[in-house]
């Protein structure tokens, strides 16, 4: 944003001073990831930087962490790479199960949490909504308590009800993953219908429509950018999210993140690395998917001319 021309050389000097301490937060926040990057390619099994990748001699650099992770619990990891080793890796490779496994328990999780999330806006998008706040404040405490708290409830709950006993896989997870991600679907999709011209649905009312065919050809087309946006966001949390996974899943119930809690524990492996590059990268994109998203909202609902 450039200065106007009457500003003053205060103004100006601030102005710069801004730009620089904006700049350096930036930098802190991300100099974690700058670091992670390129120590993902170490050739050697280490957390550092060595001689020669500090030399940038491309013998210091590998991609065997990133092999690693379709590789590491194989039954025949040496064997040719023909259409059975691709199988026993599908089959047995631990990173590769944990990553289907997140998947899984994300979507369901994103699934539920998009259309409860979604319900829930619209019924407190409505002025003659009784104890909106209140009600607010609740749906989305799981946002706001501490992430132990809300896991050590789900463990006694789900305990108390023997959740583990009812004989369907991660359904636990899932639930709680779904708890955590219903806040962002509801900020999401609020945020989206506070432009929303409610003098719509009551000319579709007028015109004959059920409130389900308002919802699904008025409503719905104007707040979807919201939808999705609130969508990915819980996919994320689920995607990324191990606190809960340690305490609600069972012995056998894999994600990712539970994955690289135990190649912590157990084995210190630049794989690590590999699989934070990754979630980094899947990141970025559903971050620009989002803004891309909250844009076109914007555009539909005429907060900006293009």
């Amino acid at each position: 944003m450039a200065l106007p021309n009457h500003a003053s050389t205060l103004e100006r000097v601030w102005h710069y001073v801004y730009l620089v301490i904006c700049g350096l937060i930036f930098l802190f926040l991300i100099a974690p990831i700058l670091v992670i990057i390129p120590l993902s390619f170490n050739i050697e099994p280490y957390f550092t930087f060595t001689e020669k990748m500090l030399k940038l001699d491309p013998t210091g650099y590998s991609m065997r962490w990133y092999d690693l992770l379709l590789t590491f619990g194989m039954q025949d990891p040496d064997a040719p790479r023909n259409a059975s080793w691709w199988a026993d890796a599908w089959s047995n490779a631990a990173w590769i199960n944990a990553a289907k496994n997140s998947i899984i328990v994300g979507f369901f999780a994103t699934i539920l949490a998009t259309t409860l999330g979604t319900i829930a806006a619209l019924g407190l998008s409505r002025p003659e909504m009784p104890y909106r706040r209140l009600i607010m404040a609740m749906l989305i405490s799981p946002m706001i308590v501490p992430i132990i708290i809300v896991a050590t409830g789900l463990f006694f709950f789900y305990s108390s009800i023997g959740i583990h006993n009812w004989g369907i896989p991660y359904l636990g997870v899932i639930l709680a993953h779904a708890t955590l991600g219903i806040p962002f679907v509801i900020i999401t999709v609020t945020a989206t219908l506070v432009g929303f011209d409610h003098s719509l649905t009551r000319a579709a009312a007028n015109l004959g429509a059920d409130p389900l065919t308002t919802f699904r050809r008025v409503q719905m087309p104007l707040i979807l950018p919201g939808v999705v946006s609130g969508g990915l966001f819980a996919f994320v949390t689920s995607f990324d999210e191990v606190v809960v996974v340690l305490f609600v899943g069972g012995l056998d119930e894999q994600t990712i993140p539970r994955q690289m809690w135990n190649g912590i524990r157990e084995q210190i492996s630049p794989a690590i690395l590999s699989v934070a590059t990754i979630l980094v990268i899947i990141s970025i994109a559903l971050l620009t998917t989002v803004e891309i998203l909250r844009r076109r909202s914007e555009r539909l609902r005429g907060m900006s001319p293009s």
